[in-house]
């Protein structure tokens, strides 16, 4: 068994992504895995790779990605023009979880988020998920805001 790898996702992970994406559903499934993927899937993976403020994270353990997250770099007017950082779509595989993958996954964001110069890294969690927000607690993140959204 070869050591986990932490890299950039490819095209070629798409499909594997769809899949991790959809074990985030808590309610209802709102991703299409499988052979065939929506169009809308490949345009926005397209667009996350040409911003390079942008990427795609992956675990991969012999030759299968485990884990995935996005890391946004925003760029900001205040904290005299740092710019913060934001992690989103964070899921391990249900059958690794516990298994170190998330740990490994959030410590590089962490780390490029420090080596952009960002003067934090945010990330929302469903209120439902108090293991998550343990494991968050375990890296060192505090829940210091209350988050609001609106879905269109």
């Amino acid at each position: 068994m070869a050591a986990p790898v932490i890299r950039d996702a490819t095209s070629a992970d798409l499909p594997r992504l769809v899949e991790l994406l959809a074990q985030l559903s808590l309610d209802e499934q709102r991703e299409a895995p499988g052979p065939t993927l929506a169009g809308g899937y490949v345009r926005a993976f397209e667009a996350i790779e040409a911003d390079p403020r942008q990427r795609v994270l992956v675990v991969e353990e012999d030759g299968r990605v485990e884990a995935s997250l996005v890391l946004i770099i925003v760029p900001n007017l205040s904290h005299q023009g740092s710019p913060w950082a934001a992690v989103e779509n964070i899921v391990v595989d249900a059958t690794r979880r516990r298994s170190g993958y998330g740990r490994l996954l959030m410590q590089a964001a962490i780390g490029a988020a420090r080596a952009a110069g960002c003067y934090k890294l945010a990330l929302t969690s469903n209120k439902r998920r108090p293991a998550a927000h343990r494991f968050y607690e375990g890296l060192g993140f505090r829940a210091t805001h209350e988050g609001f959204r609106i879905e269109f």
